[in-house]
């Protein structure tokens, strides 16, 4: 997880797309089905980057054999502070193969959900055009 942290933490998308497994599955907070693949995952998550402010991790829950994690985080989407948490499963290679996001509060899963509407025909086209 500390390549991921550091990649994240540096803002730095093309790091955290090298993370992720060919097969991996993003859960939004905000979207009822989850997007399997790695260009839309890529391509949400640097959505996301764009999106929220102050973003940072202040804890993270590991399992004892190293496969799952949890990072709970505290970020801005405009005037509403989000808190919450990226559940992380990483595959045989160590690679992210399953990213599930949880926020609160619902004002703040609002925000983000209008934010991140606003970036999606942008994300579409960089997961297309990967």
């Amino acid at each position: 997880m500390q390549a991921f942290r550091k990649a994240v933490g540096a803002n730095d998308p093309d790091a955290v797309e090298a993370l992720l497994a060919e097969n991996v599955v993003f859960t939004s907070p905000v979207a009822f089905h989850p997007y399997p693949g790695k260009a839309i995952t890529a391509a949400i998550l640097r959505g996301v980057m764009r999106v929220f402010e102050d973003f940072r991790y202040v804890r993270e829950i590991n399992s004892a054999d190293g496969r799952d994690h949890a990072l709970v985080f505290v970020a801005r989407v405009g005037d509403r502070e989000v808190n919450g948490c990226d559940f992380i499963h990483l595959d045989e290679d160590g690679l992210i193969d399953d990213f599930t996001v949880m926020v609160r509060p619902l004002s703040g899963a609002e925000a983000l959900s209008e934010a991140m509407g606003a970036q999606f025909e942008r994300i579409r086209q960089e997961a297309a055009g990967a």
